[in-house]
């Protein structure tokens, strides 16, 4: 059985009028990656693939470099698309992500609903593991996408594994079944 290891990029650093698809990891992010590049090799993976965007390639070079393995990007593993969402207040921003999970047919916040960012990413996944049919291999992606997948895959409750998966944080999956072998919320 291969695993598929689904990791939710370290901390970013946030900087106001860059949109947060741009945003870079900061310092902590950088010392989390490396940490958690240590949990990861336990899982042997392969490669790392990573989405587009530079925190979850700066993640995944981070921890491609500890652990001596090839990294590569693709499409259709970036987060849903909230880029014509503005900055929000934390409290307000969880409620819509928490209404986001609760109807996912429904376009609640930015350009992608639930439904269709979980299919775009269920996709991207499909075709790395298409393209990499051997050897394990790592995603380095993010959180909302990350939790409609696992929600969807293994039947946990979206919204409530967006909020306790932190940055970074992983899931290791059995490949086909996608059954749970391990999932790690927090890098202390």
């Amino acid at each position: 059985m291969r695993e598929l290891i689904l990791i939710k990029h370290a901390s970013p650093q946030v900087e106001e009028g860059v949109p947060s698809h741009e945003w870079k990891l900061s310092e902590k992010g950088q010392r989390a990656s490396a940490q958690l590049a240590q949990l990861v090799r336990e899982h042997q993976p392969a490669i790392v693939v990573t989405s587009s965007e530079p925190k979850a390639i700066e993640t995944g070079r981070i921890i491609a470099d500890a652990l001596k393995i090839p990294i590569e990007t693709s499409d259709g593993l970036e987060e849903h698309d909230r880029s014509n969402v503005p900055m929000m207040r934390s409290r307000e921003f969880i409620s819509f992500i928490e209404l986001f999970f609760r109807e996912p047919d429904r376009l609640i916040l930015g350009r992608e609903t639930a439904a269709e960012a979980l299919t775009r990413f269920s996709i991207a996944i499909d075709e790395v593991l298409t393209h990499h049919p051997s050897g394990n291999v790592a995603i380095v992606t993010h959180g909302t996408v990350l939790a409609l997948f696992l929600a969807d895959r293994i039947g946990l409750e979206g919204f409530r594994v967006w909020r306790q998966m932190g940055l970074p944080s992983f899931a290791a999956l059995g490949e086909p079944a996608m059954a749970l072998i391990e999932r790690v919320d927090r890098i202390s």
